[in-house]
């Protein structure tokens, strides 16, 4: 059993990867989307988030605080979780197991993302259409985003399930299998869009 400290941890954790986490992903996904209309497209909804007002406070307080906490807190979760195999379905231990995978695997995603791009900035780089297309010029990176995109996309429409049932949103078995369809459903529809964005990035060059 959680002990009562553990349990408000892991609710912590879970709200934290839907609000604001979830939603930053899914901004940040819309935002590189404009890339498939072109590159003036995207550089000018990249130059719009850089205009934000109050922008330092927004990356610090509501994107990288809550992403530092959901993500240690996360890697703790993954090398001391244990999961009793006969209380959850076969399909669900797959879940359980590719969750924690894709989230360790996003970790190092989201790191080398953010130096290859927030970080280049402090050293005189521009967040723009060029940056994209020089950082996907490679085979291996290509991949590599490829694969790290997709996990985060992954992590975190499962994790909407998870999410639902610790905080007592869907309770039935048939409610947990309804959400479980809307989850793969946010999962194609977040991948579909990605992958056309790093086409039209790969396209670009």
């Amino acid at each position: 059993m959680e002990s009562h400290r553990e349990f408000n941890y892991r609710r912590l954790h879970s709200l934290l990867g839907v609000l604001p986490v979830g939603l930053f992903l899914i901004q940040h996904l819309v935002i590189n989307n404009f890339a498939t209309r072109g590159p003036e497209a995207f550089n000018k909804a990249a130059a719009f988030m850089e205009a934000l007002p109050f922008r330092t406070a927004l990356e610090v307080f509501i994107i990288a605080l809550p992403i530092l906490y959901h993500a240690v807190y996360g890697i703790y979760i993954a090398f001391t979780a244990k999961y009793s195999v006969g209380s959850y379905s076969y399909f669900r231990n797959w879940m359980f197991a590719l969750q924690r995978i894709t989230g360790l695997i996003t970790v190092v995603f989201i790191v080398w993302h953010v130096w290859e791009t927030r970080i280049q900035v402090f050293f005189g780089a521009h967040v723009d259409s060029n940056m994209m297309v020089d950082i996907l010029s490679s085979p291996f990176m290509v991949v590599f985003y490829m694969v790290g995109v997709l996990s985060a996309i992954f992590h975190f429409a499962n994790g909407l399930w998870s999410f639902a049932v610790r905080w007592g949103l869907i309770v039935t078995p048939k409610s947990q299998r309804i959400f479980t369809y809307i989850t793969v459903g946010v999962f194609v529809i977040l991948a579909v869009m990605s992958v056309r964005t790093l086409l039209a990035f790969i396209n670009m060059a």
